[in-house]
């Protein structure tokens, strides 16, 4: 594994890790967090790209959001205490509010009405997927995998159509594998990844996010979605990286080698 990132809010910037423990949800602390609007509806970089230009840092129960001439908040997380209902494609979800300063914060930042909210204690968003599982506030899944060949291969595609080659932040991958061929992530079935054991869930369909630099939170499109369609276009989208369920929570490292998962009887018998 080249890099282990964790993503402390939607749509904002990930914060690389070098070891982290692994819950049925994810990298903890991944995705804990959203913006929102007055309606309680979620916002991610399809509408409010500047989301990407917030750096936030989670350090036990404190919360630093950073961004580019903007001077730093740091605040208590709120770890319960009264719900607020939340939708996120379309389904309600209770949460914790963190607070009038991290709301006039971000809304500042975004230039429209926002709160930030966290997830609860009893938290539980299934995923679909061919094998479900739970998520913070992630579109769905509970981690990202990408090899890093197909990120490079692709980032040669655009450079010899376009000029320009495409950086891997772009993808907010959770895990960049090193260990294997471009697009492993798409066919493996059962993995072991340091003490976790995880279980291939779907391809990630790729948005507009993808468009939007990370460091300015300026939307670059069509690239890199317009290469990806001429060799990853599938009936449900533009396709790249996989979504993977955890089966078995444990803790991951940079430097752990992909494994494949030894067949069970029960596995051979489901077949």
């Amino acid at each position: 594994m080249a890099s282990l990132t964790v993503f402390p809010i939607k749509s904002c910037a990930g914060m690389a890790v070098d070891r982290r423990e692994v819950t049925t949800t994810g990298l903890v602390g991944d995705r804990q967090f959203m913006v929102i609007g007055p309606d309680g509806r979620f916002k991610t970089q399809r509408r409010h790209p500047l989301l990407a230009t917030v750096r936030p840092h989670l350090d036990g129960d404190r919360l630093t959001l950073a961004a580019d001439s903007r001077e730093q908040c740091s605040v208590d997380i709120v770890s319960d205490g009264p719900r607020r209902q939340v939708e996120i494609f379309g389904k309600d979800h209770p949460a914790l509010d963190q607070g009038d300063e991290a709301a006039a914060w971000f809304s500042d930042v975004l230039g429209v009405e926002s709160r930030l909210v966290g997830v609860t204690p009893e938290h539980h968003r299934p995923t679909d997927g061919l094998v479900p599982g739970l998520s913070g506030w992630a579109d769905s899944g509970s981690l990202l995998l990408l090899s890093r060949a197909a990120a490079d291969d692709l980032s040669d595609r655009a450079a010899e159509r376009t000029g320009e080659p495409i950086p891997l932040e772009r993808f907010r991958a959770n895990v960049v594998l090193t260990d294997c061929a471009a697009h492993a992530e798409d066919s493996l079935d059962r993995v072991l990844l340091g003490s976790t054991h995880l279980a291939f869930s779907k391809q990630a369909v790729r948005c507009a996010v993808v468009t939007v630099d990370q460091r300015s939170g300026e939307r670059s499109g069509p690239e890199p979605l317009e290469t990806l369609a001429t060799y990853r276009l599938t009936d449900k989208g533009v396709v790249f990286g996989a979504k993977y369920t955890v089966l078995v929570p444990g803790e991951v490292a940079v430097g752990d080698e992909l494994r494949l998962a030894p067949v069970t009887s029960q596995q051979t018998a489901d077949s």
